[in-house]
């Protein structure tokens, strides 16, 4: 079996979802997977032999809604989410330094990368991070809403990210440009938004982007704190 993540993107909102499986066991993790394409993850899944043992956010998006719910109803799969998103009804809340086991000892490490909201997390598996909104390649997520801080981004990518192994595959949860994979050694270089930027000149710059407000900001933060289910459910 293939043991590199499997990555579909939905063009709507430039979002990347993960599959994570490996050999000797059928099980596979769904890291930060979107509402209306439910029906063509399981289809994935089918396809492959495997079964979904759980289902992670990196935070509580404001672009998109999730279907963790959806498919933890439909699957049996659990649902794991960043202890300080508000997520209450998934069964792990994570923690920093925290993991999750799944197939045959797989084990996906927890980093807590705040920043782009304040309980975003970024996973390590197999030499792959999982950086959500955080890290993007040649970029970063967006600091000026939903509990966001620049200092705090700026802190979790050089303090953290940039500390692992520069040959870590970067696994983003946006792209905008047609992008799909990028290295820690590549980013630390290059990055335009941090490589060889001091803390001061990057939140200065954060500030200065004067972006507009996600579209589905008022529909989609509420529903993914209730793992995209309508609230009572």
């Amino acid at each position: 079996m293939n043991i590199n993540p499997i990555q579909l993107f939905d063009t709507v909102s430039s979002t990347y979802t993960y599959i994570l499986a490996a050999p000797g066991s059928a099980e596979a993790v769904l890291i930060d997977p979107v509402d209306h394409h439910w029906e063509r993850d399981l289809r994935h899944l089918e396809r492959l032999g495997l079964t979904l043992a759980w289902v992670i956010e990196t935070h509580a998006h404001a672009d998109h809604v999730t279907s963790a719910g959806k498919l933890r109803a439909l699957t049996g799969a659990r649902a794991a989410a960043p202890a300080g998103c508000g997520i209450a009804p998934a069964d792990l809340q994570l923690e920093d330094g925290g993991s999750i086991v799944f197939g045959n000892g797989e084990r996906i490490d927890v980093l807590h990368t705040p920043g782009h909201t304040a309980g975003s997390m970024s996973y390590l598996w197999r030499g792959n991070a999982f950086t959500g909104d955080t890290l993007l390649i040649d970029g970063c997520g967006r600091t000026d809403f939903q509990s966001g801080s620049a200092e705090a981004l700026y802190d979790s990518v050089t303090h953290k990210l940039f500390t692992l192994p520069d040959d870590t595959r970067v696994w983003p949860g946006h792209d905008y440009h047609g992008q799909a994979v990028s290295t820690i050694g590549w980013e630390k270089r290059h990055n335009t938004r941090l490589a060889g930027r001091g803390r001061a000149d990057f939140v200065a710059l954060m500030a200065g982007l004067d972006l507009p407000a996600p579209k589905l900001i008022d529909v989609a933060v509420p529903a993914n704190r209730n793992l995209g289910l309508p609230h009572g459910i």
